[in-house]
């Protein structure tokens, strides 16, 4: 990036008129209302710093790839707020601007364009509240208001035609028009500026320097300062324009590519289609946090793209067009599986990493399976599949990091093995590498001390509760309620050795004194005594063994909390033996790492 020779600021309007220099889709619209303009103005003429802009040269052969922006000539706050798509040829380079383009285009329209904002009192669709105002100078005296030298304002034709002796306004735009300082003379002499008959002498002074000055600042001064960035790299332009513009309203790179994709939809605005699906799913259930940079990353792995990183060389023209083109089922797929995953309880408290949503859905998509993923009686072993393999992942921390690798070989691995989800297949094809979702005997004896309310404790739970019914809504609950476990209430219930109430209180809050309980139940359940409420609950002896065989609970297991900790050992022993099988886990066995490479291809 080179620091290049400053050009006049007519110079500047001459290649926005030749569409030599254009927006690119990343920029915002333009906000600036009239005070911002008059004052920029004000500081041009008084020779103050506007800061350096950011030129970005485009090659021709880049052109096609992306979409650009005229800049606006003339705002009008109902109907003319939005810039027009480009219309240029691919024979000749272009000058995007990065940095400076409301400032830029505070220049251009002020020179050359017209503002219309609502006036009060008018109705909204009034075409008659939105008077055409031009940018004004006057060349009688200086500013009334203290903040400004010179005296710039919009203004009708007709509140610009009222002279006084204090007032003569000067349409800022014809200055462009001025061929040199001499042009300057001849429009004082014409419009009686210089005739003493009339004025003043020093106001005759006073327009002739705020005139000449006003020439100066648009002809001849190098006022527009900027850098010009040459490279093609555009993931490196676009880090640049994440950096300048860090000082104001933050962009993140994902706000910059929504940008590009917004350009490059034809038919649907995709930052409001976007934005309303990320709220839309994220009411789903019991919430959820997911956000434009999922949806975008999903877009990319669904529609098959070779590369699915998150750089702007993905979002080419050709792959927006076709993630708009197949939006409807893409949007589809997302949303029954996260249905899916609501259905079977999760949401955005233990729902560990929201990309792993991503295959999930890219299954649904290849398959069109739509909402018969949720009710479809023929694809109960795929649901079972799915929720298995997401539980393993949320345990292993499989998309912790940078999971991009992870999507190419779970869509090969979709493709190569139509008819279901392939849950073994995925499972052997990562054995031994380091995104293993195979587990080890250290991996039991982790998860059997993960704690109540963390989030990979329901990835556990909905392991050895795999056969509930979800229809219902589960809440997790301490089987021994919570709320005996400290050292005053053990003490009343007879248990005064110190020793022993540290381990009761060490173990209660651990997977083998939790379950799975329907909503509804654990709220009647509250703080009952295990054994109490059991015993209120299940009137005859089949419906307790039921439930406790249920709930991985031995018939013959106290359930007294005097004896929790005999109740938390023979529990932890079952779930450690019922984890082992479902897991495919051999006693004493370790997961050896076969390579070291990074294994997501």
């Amino acid at each position: 990036m080179a620091y290049a020779t400053p050009i006049p600021i007519k110079k500047a309007i001459e290649h926005i008129r030749k569409k030599h220099y254009v927006l690119p889709s990343i920029q915002r619209e333009f906000v600036w209302d009239t005070d911002q303009i008059e004052k920029l103005f004000d500081s041009l003429m008084r020779d103050y710093p506007i800061s350096t802009f950011l030129f970005w040269k485009v090659e021709k052969h880049k052109i096609k790839d992306f979409q650009f922006y005229e800049f606006l000539k003339s705002y009008h706050e109902l109907d003319g707020k939005h810039n027009k798509k480009a219309d240029i040829g691919w024979d000749e380079d272009v000058t995007a601007i990065l940095d400076g383009q409301q400032r830029m285009t505070s220049m251009y329209l002020g020179l050359t364009g017209s503002y219309s904002k609502k006036l009060p009192y008018y109705s909204k669709n009034s075409r008659h509240g939105y008077p055409e105002k031009k940018l004004y100078l006057n060349l009688l005296r200086k500013s009334k208001n203290i903040e400004f030298e010179f005296d710039f304002k919009f203004l009708t034709k007709e509140e610009a035609a009222i002279l006084t002796p204090d007032q003569f306004w000067f349409k800022v735009g014809e200055i462009l028009e001025f061929i040199g300082p001499e042009t300057v003379m001849e429009f004082l002499m014409t419009h009686g500026l210089t005739d003493s008959s009339k004025y003043e002498p020093e106001k005759g002074k006073f327009a002739l320097r705020t005139l000449t000055n006003l020439f100066n600042v648009i002809h001849q001064k190098g006022t527009i300062s900027y850098y010009l960035e040459e490279g093609e790299e555009l993931d490196k332009v676009l880090q640049i324009f994440i950096r300048i513009n860090s000082g104001g309203t933050k962009l993140s790179y994902s706000d910059l590519l929504l940008s590009i994709a917004t350009a490059q939809w034809n038919e649907k605005d995709a930052r409001e289609v976007i934005h309303e699906f990320v709220d839309d799913i994220n009411k789903i259930g019991d919430g959820f946090d997911f956000n434009k940079d999922f949806i975008l990353k999903a877009c990319l792995v669904l529609c098959d793209f070779p590369d699915i990183k998150f750089k702007v060389d993905n979002f080419t023209k050709q792959n927006m067009e076709e993630i708009e083109k197949n939006w409807d089922k893409i949007s589809n797929a997302i949303r029954s599986s996260v249905e899916l995953v609501a259905k079977y309880g999760y949401y955005r408290e233990n729902l560990l990493a929201s990309n792993a949503i991503i295959p999930i859905a890219y299954f649904v998509y290849k398959n069109a399976l739509s909402d018969k993923i949720l009710h479809s009686g023929s694809l109960e072993s795929d649901r079972k599949s799915i929720m298995e393999w997401l539980a393993r992942v949320l345990l292993k921390g499989t998309f912790g990091g940078t999971p991009d690798g992870i999507y190419p070989v779970m869509r090969n691995l979709i493709n190569q093995n139509p008819g279901g989800f392939p849950l073994p297949e995925i499972i052997e094809h990562y054995r031994g590498k380091r995104k293993s979702i195979s587990f080890s005997s250290d991996d039991i004896e982790s998860i059997l001390e993960i704690q109540y309310g963390t989030k990979r404790s329901y990835s556990a739970l909905s392991l050895l509760y795999s056969s509930l019914n979800f229809s219902f809504k589960y809440h997790q609950d301490h089987i021994h309620p919570k709320s005996f476990f400290n050292k005053r209430k053990l003490g009343t219930l007879g248990i005064t050795d110190e020793k022993k109430k540290d381990e009761f209180i060490a173990r209660f809050n651990k997977l083998a004194n939790l379950q799975l309980l329907q909503a509804t139940t654990n709220v009647e359940k509250k703080d009952k005594p295990f054994e109490e409420w059991i015993n209120q609950n299940f009137k005859t002896e089949a419906e307790k063994s039921s439930y406790l065989s249920a709930n991985h609970i031995g018939v013959e297991t106290s359930l007294k909390l005097e004896d929790f900790l005999e109740f938390y050992d023979k529990r932890r022993a079952d779930f450690k033996s019922k984890l082992m099988a479902l897991l495919n886990v051999k006693a004493g066995e370790e997961i050896e790492i076969l390579d070291s490479e990074d294994d997501d291809q």
